[in-house]
This record gives C-alpha cells, sequence and structure tokens, in this order.
C-alpha cells in the first residue's frame, strides 16, 4: 500500500510539518554532525504536498538498527508518502523517544535518554532543486541538558512556551526560544508520560503512570487541579479539544478491565462529565483533529479507529494498519490526514474520508418511502385499497 512504508526503524514519534518547499524535493541523508552518507533521486513537489516528521531507531548498543529523525513527503493526490526520507539525520547511540515539531514549522525539539535537542527545519533553493534540510541546530537548549529522559513534550498552540515532562516526575514549562522557565514542578507525578496545552495557552494537562490527571494555570501560581480517574480506570493521554467550540473540553485516553475509553471533562468547571468504552482493546496512542470534530485512537492490536468528537461514535475503522502497537497518531493542519507509525517501522497516512452532510436525510427518506410502502401493501392485504 503505498500509504503505508517501512523506513527501517521502529517509530516512536509522527508530527506534521507545515509545506515550506515548493518545486522539486531532493533526498538528504547524513548524520547529526553534518557529515552527508548518500545522496539519492528527487521527488516531484506540489500542492499536495506535505511533509511529516518521523522519529525512533534500535536504541543503545550494536542492534544494527540506526537512531534517526528524519521527514518524508505525503501527496494526498496520489495517497502516496515517499519511499525514502526527503531528510535524514541520524542520531548515533541516542534514542529519539519523543519529540514536538514548533507550530510555525522551524524545527523540532527530540527528547534523548538524558537530554532534549532542538533540529531546524529549512530550505535550500537553487534554480534547479529545492532542498528540505533538517539540521542539529547551535542553539542548545540548556535547562534540558543532564536532566534524563522526558517522556513528554508539548508546544503550546502559538509556539511561545514548550513544556517537558521527564520520567522522575518533574514537569517544566518554558517560554520560547528564549527557555525562561515558567512553570518548575519537581513532583508533578511519580513519572510524567503526557502534557497537552489548551488553545489559548493558558491551562496545561498532565498525567502519570498512575493516579489522578492534574491541570495547571500557567499564568498564575495557583496550585493544580486533580482530575480523579474512577473505579479500574488508567489514564494513558490527554489532549484538550480545538477548534472553534466555545464549549471545549478535555479529553483523557483510558484503559480499563472493558477496553479503551474516552473521559469528557468540562473545561470550566473541571467537573466530569461522561465517559465510554470506544474500543476492545487497549489505547496505546490519541489524538484529536485541529478542527476539533474528531478524535482518533491507536491500540495495542496495531488498528485504528476515527471517532466524532461529540457522540464518540466510529466514523471509520483502520484493521491491522500497522504490525505492531501503535506507538503515535497525530492529525494534519487541515484535518484531512491521519498520521501513525509503529514499533514495526512502518509509517502510514490515512486519508479522512468526508461524510456526505445530506446523508442523514438521505436515510430517513429512504426508510419514509420504505414505510409507506409496508403501509400501502398492509391496506391492499386488508381490501382496504384497490
Amino acid at each position: 500500500m503505498e500509504n503505508n512504508k517501512k523506513y527501517g526503524v521502529p517509530l516512536y514519534s509522527a508530527g506534521w510539518v507545515r509545506n515550506k518547499v515548493k518545486g522539486k524535493a531532493k533526498i538528504q541523508d547524513q548524520d547529526q554532525d553534518g557529515d552527508p552518507d548518500r545522496s539519492s533521486g528527487e521527488l516531484s513537489n506540489a500542492e499536495s504536498q506535505n511533509y511529516v516528521v518521523l522519529a525512533g531507531g534500535g536504541g543503545e548498543g550494536r542492534s544494527g538498527i540506526p537512531n534517526a529523525v528524519f521527514i518524508v513527503l505525503f501527496d494526498s493526490a496520489t495517497n502516496a508518502l515517499s519511499n525514502d526520507p526527503v531528510a535524514r539525520l541520524v542520531t548515533h547511540s541516542d534514542l529519539p523517544y519523543r519529540m514536538a515539531v514548533h507550530p510555525g514549522g522551524d524545527g523540532v525539539v527530540c527528547s534523548f535518554p538524558n537530554r532534549c535537542r532542538w533540529y531546524v527545519i529549512d530550505e535550500y533553493k537553487s534554480q534547479e532543486v529545492n532542498e528540505t534540510r533538517l539540521t542539529l541546530s547551535d542553539k542548545v537548549l540548556t535547562p534540558l541538558e543532564d536532566v534524563g529522559q522526558q517522556l513528554a513534550l508539548a508546544f503550546n498552540y502559538e509556539g511561545s512556551a514548550l513544556a517537558a515532562g521527564g520520567e522522575d516526575g518533574k514537569l517544566r514549562v518554558f517560554n520560547w526560544p528564549g527557555m525562561d522557565i515558567i512553570l518548575n514542578e519537581a513532583d508533578a507525578h511519580k513519572s510524567v508520560k503526557d502534557v497537552d496545552f489548551s488553545p489559548d495557552g493558558k491551562y496545561l494537562v498532565s498525567l502519570g503512570n498512575s493516579g489522578p490527571a492534574k491541570v495547571w494555570d500557567v499564568t498564575s501560581e495557583k496550585g493544580p487541579v486533580s482530575l480523579p480517574k474512577e473505579n479500574d480506570e488508567v489514564f494513558c493521554s490527554c489532549r484538550f479539544s480545538k477548534g472553534n467550540d466555545m464549549n471545549r473540553v478535555l479529553y483523557i485516553a483510558a484503559v480499563t478491565g472493558r477496553g479503551g475509553s474516552i473521559v469528557t471533562w468540562d473545561t470550566k468547571t473541571w467537573k466530569r462529565i461522561g465517559s465510554k468504552t470506544v474500543v476492545r482493546d487497549t489505547i496505546s496512542a490519541f489524538s484529536v483533529s485541529p478542527d476539533g470534530k474528531l478524535l482518533a485512537c491507536g491500540t495495542t492490536q496495531g488498528e485504528i479507529f476515527i471517532l466524532h468528537s461529540t457522540s464518540q461514535l466510529v466514523q471509520s475503522i483502520v484493521r491491522k494498519a500497522h504490525l505492531g502497537f501503535v506507538t503515535a497518531l497525530a492529525f494534519s493542519h487541515d484535518s484531512r490526514a491521519l498520521a501513525s507509525v509503529s514499533l514495526d517501522s512502518s509509517a502510514r497516512v490515512t486519508l479522512i474520508e468526508e461524510k456526505n452532510k445530506t446523508g442523514g436525510s438521505s436515510l430517513w427518506a429512504s426508510l419514509f418511502v420504505i414505510l409507506l410502502a409496508l403501509v400501502v401493501y398492509f391496506l391492499k392485504n386488508q381490501g382496504i385499497l384497490r
């Protein structure tokens, strides 16, 4: 399948970058010190093509599987991913486990076992070719040096703040790009595994390996609001709703004995609105579309479920999207495509099918015609109509 490609390394993270380059994109492959390994081929570029950033690898040791951050092209017109990355950086023995793409498309922050690094995404233009480049920045993220593994990274929607949650339970928020500290909580959780900013950037939600979720007001010194779990719930991922809906909510994906569920919270009162089991398997990845209309769940069985955000009814299912469990999901900026990655080294982009807006009216009309036909048949059978 053209929209499902394997790139040779287990993948842990995925994110979209706004397309900056038009024309032809030349493939660039090098290590993070800037030494080119190879250059091959050219890919035609068009308005329908967008960049997807991927990160992963084999970790430390001598597995022979490299660690790398790279960029691939997706063409929505042909529903195809590029066979090769258009830019690739080998990170030697450091595994890029988590990442956050800057909303402006300028680069990506990646977390490694003991630090975070900033990679710049830029373009080189000439008369013959336009080349996308991914380079290790000279900018050192000093507050995120020698801090251990960061399991969660997120920019706010303006790109003016960066949140980092560590394996050691520390939660930090910095202004960007200055890296001055805004929030510094040494014991936010036993271990921070997910974070997300509200659309206005005022709130940050965080999850740990156990216990309640917490909501932090990054504009004040108020303590966090605790969002408790119920019964056998284990919170695994958190996302604020997006789009222009004034009644915004917070979604928390949870694992229960019945399967994967979505818990919804009111962002004004922080009261629990409800909970609904949406999949039978464990949810391993979760995302909300930028227009706020869709939710996506990836499972440990490699399947993807796309749901309506309000009803939480399933719109579509991608069976066996991956052979391994889904490690990350990311909607495109226009909410028309969903990128997913897995430990089986595969990346996939699923186009979102637009449902016919008149589909509901057509269904009711069809049911009415059938019902009318049954009534006529009954009346004729009783001799009332001839």
